[in-house]
């Protein structure tokens, strides 16, 4: 009885924490529309950071909890899952994409490196505080990276929304952080039971469970971008997402506490993740498109992680 209890704590949760951060991702589109930025870089730098917000806020509430494992899993799980499973949907939703080589190899490059740096950070077993320092202060400099060596494009049109006026739109945004971070903690805190109970590691709950949760954002938002005639939005999020969960996401936690996590998991898991990554980038950007040929191969390496992480458990 008490797993059905966790179970629906950590939807609940998720849950919580996903409708909270829909409602953060729309004003910070609308005010990215009024500020005139381009759709692919609003994807990168604003939209992925709206829909990340359930990663970033697991990874504070699980190193508030000494769980590394459940931070560094569901952030590397996210990664790949957004780089994999996410883009691969695209291709179901519009049928062919248009592949801008310099946009895809740059956010691919600073993916895998940042990734590298994880890897080995988390060799020893400990995810210190000035690592986690250098995977933000990383995420800080792709950002710039991104909006600096991308050539502008025309803005989008700001969606709707109720709350108008830069200042009270922020406030909306400040105040779903607050709901996304609560919820967030809730389903932390059931995984890490049902990780207990059922014996199975943290990490790997975490790489395959919780982060399909906490990509479903993602999931929603480029959807729904794609239906709306809006692709660079739907692919910057997708790789933005990506780009912030291998630095931003595992980095924040381990600057508010320091927290151990499984190192041999965590090594193959980054390593993976990083081939998996740089593979996705080249084919995109040897075929200048994405398509129903490619979304294929996405899926099949998203497949493989559950191979190469059970097999080393």
């Amino acid at each position: 009885m008490d797993v059905v209890v966790q179970i629906v704590l950590l939807v609940v949760g998720l849950t919580l924490a996903i409708v909270a951060s829909d409602v953060a991702v729309a004003y910070t589109r609308s005010l990215a529309a009024v500020l005139g930025a381009p759709p692919f870089v609003v994807g990168v730098v604003l939209v992925a950071l709206g829909t990340d917000l359930p990663e970033i806020a697991n990874s504070i509430s699980s190193h508030l909890q000494d769980e590394g494992d459940v931070n560094v899993g569901d952030s590397i799980g996210s990664t790949l899952t957004q780089y994999t499973f996410v883009l691969g949907l695209f291709p179901l939703i519009v049928a062919v994409i248009a592949i801008s080589r310099r946009q895809v190899g740059l956010v691919t490059l600073l993916t895998v490196g940042a990734l590298g740096l994880t890897a080995l950070f988390v060799a020893d077993g400990w995810l210190g505080r000035l690592e986690g320092i250098v995977l933000v202060v990383a995420w800080a400099a792709a950002m710039l990276a991104v909006t600096r060596l991308l050539p502008p494009t025309a803005p989008e049109a700001p969606p709707r929304v109720r709350v108008n006026g830069r200042l009270p739109q922020v406030g909306v945004i400040l105040a779903t952080l607050a709901v996304v971070g609560v919820g967030a903690t809730v389903a932390v805190r059931a995984l890490v039971e049902l990780a207990e109970k059922l014996g199975v590691p943290e990490f790997l709950l975490a790489f395959f469970g919780a982060s399909l949760g906490t990509s479903a954002p993602e999931i929603a938002v480029d959807v729904t971008a794609l239906m709306r005639g809006a692709p660079a939005i739907a692919l910057g999020d997708a790789l933005g997402s990506s780009l912030i969960d291998a630095t931003l996401s595992i980095g924040i936690g381990p600057i508010v506490n320091p927290a151990a996590v499984t190192a041999d998991l965590a090594v193959v898991a980054s390593l993976y993740t990083a081939a998996a990554i740089a593979a996705v980038g080249l084919l995109l950007m040897v075929r200048r498109r994405h398509d129903r040929v490619s979304a294929p191969v996405l899926f099949g390496l998203y497949l493989l992680s559950y191979v190469v992480l059970i097999a080393f458990n």
